[in-house]
């Protein structure tokens, strides 16, 4: 069991060494991408070490990726200067030295008359070892096939006959979420805010809503073919067709890919929320933030927890030894939770108060790496060694 115990303050106030007691030589490297840079850690040998200062200073970084497909771990990264502009760079050498390309990664063609807001998503693709997907805003889907260094346009997606009817959800028109199916390279599901779920199974050449189920309270009808504020979805990792989604108000499931979805919210403190992850190996068992609603977007009663459900949301059990117990107001935003591969797995999220907290043991306890942060806008962790 690894159990990581803070070793004393941090060397400078925000960042430093966070000493665990470990059996094994795990190496875990956790992207947290923040309002003014990229911070980057490692845990090696039970000790977590933070670089003492962030990439891509006073950039926001929306979306991160660590893509341990090939024989050299990349991690991909989007950056979103208020001078420059958006951009998807890469690193080889786990953040050492970051690869801008010459010409946008990114970019809108120029009949779309459309120009790129930012990146929301950077997404490995589960079955075709080369291919990374991003999501953007305004909300459409990019496809590159040479591991994040260039991308296309999905058009198809970009031209569905709804589009028109799509509408910016508070934080944006945001396309946030990308899944992909280990079994077959040509199903892909989005999710946008906020026009919901769409999916489809050629490859991109047509795609269809996919939000049965969900609701849409702030809409006239609540119950319409699109126009859903989902906020996440995660992946099942033993059913690839099973899958959790984070609504605004509502938690569901679905079990046939998005055909049809089930509310599972019973049992939580609050339906709203931002986060959904799921464990990388536990069919099953995912894990939500609850916030108290969407005008009082703090953490459900003033309380720093993760809920977690090992039974597919038939329950939740919440899950905050270690996290603060006091009153707390850290929002945690849509990519700010995640998990790594590890076994017992890592869980960890990261909050608007610029904490980080990481749990070695599935979640049942907690340790704080990291406060002071600017605003954690996304994580994401995984076994590299």
């Amino acid at each position: 069991m690894v159990g990581c115990r803070l070793a004393g303050a941090w060397d400078d106030g925000v960042l430093g060494r966070c000493v665990a007691e470990v059996t094994g030589m795990t190496e875990v490297l956790l992207a947290v991408g923040t309002r003014k840079g990229l911070f980057i850690g490692r845990r090696r040998g039970g000790v977590w070490e933070f670089g003492d200062r962030p990439h891509f200073n006073a950039q926001a970084v929306y979306a991160v990726a660590v893509d341990t497909r090939g024989a050299v771990p990349r991690l991909l990264a989007a950056g979103d200067s208020a001078h420059w502009g958006p951009s998807v760079f890469h690193s080889d050498d786990l953040g050492r030295g970051w690869t801008e390309p010459a010409r946008p990664a990114v970019r809108f063609p120029r009949d779309t008359g459309a120009s790129l807001e930012r990146v929301w998503q950077l997404h490995p693709a589960a079955a075709e070892p080369d291919v990374v997907y991003a999501g953007t805003e305004p909300a459409a889907l990019y496809r590159s096939e040479d591991r994040g260094e260039s991308f296309a346009l999905v058009r198809p997606l970009w031209e569905h006959p709804t589009r028109s009817r799509w509408v910016p959800g508070g934080g944006g028109e945001g396309l946030h979420t990308v899944v992909t199916d280990r079994r077959d390279p040509k199903a892909v599901t989005v999710a946008v805010s906020t026009a919901g779920v769409f999916r489809t199974a050629d490859g991109g050449a047509s795609w269809a809503p996919a939000n049965s189920g969900v609701s849409a309270v702030f809409l006239p009808d609540p119950d319409p073919e699109f126009g859903q504020c989902v906020h996440k979805v995660a992946q099942d990792p033993v059913d690839p067709d099973r899958l959790y989604l984070q609504n605004h108000w509502g938690v569901y499931r679905s079990d046939d890919g998005g055909g049809h979805w089930t509310d599972i919210g019973e049992g939580l403190p609050s339906t709203f929320g931002f986060a959904a992850a799921a464990h990388p190996r536990r069919g099953g068992t995912a894990y939500v933030f609850p916030i108290n609603a969407d005008a009082d977007r703090v953490p459900a009663g003033h309380r720093c927890r993760v809920f977690r459900t090992a039974d597919a949301g038939r329950s939740w059990e919440p899950l905050s030894a270690g996290l603060p117990q006091q009153d707390h107001y850290g929002t945690v935003l849509r990519d700010a939770l995640c998990t790594d591969d590890a076994d017992p797995a890592g869980v960890y999220f990261g909050n608007r108060n610029g904490e980080v907290y990481a749990s070695a043991d599935d979640g049942d306890s907690w340790e704080q790496l990291a406060s002071h942060l600017p605003d954690v806008l996304c994580v994401r962790a995984a076994v590299i060694g």
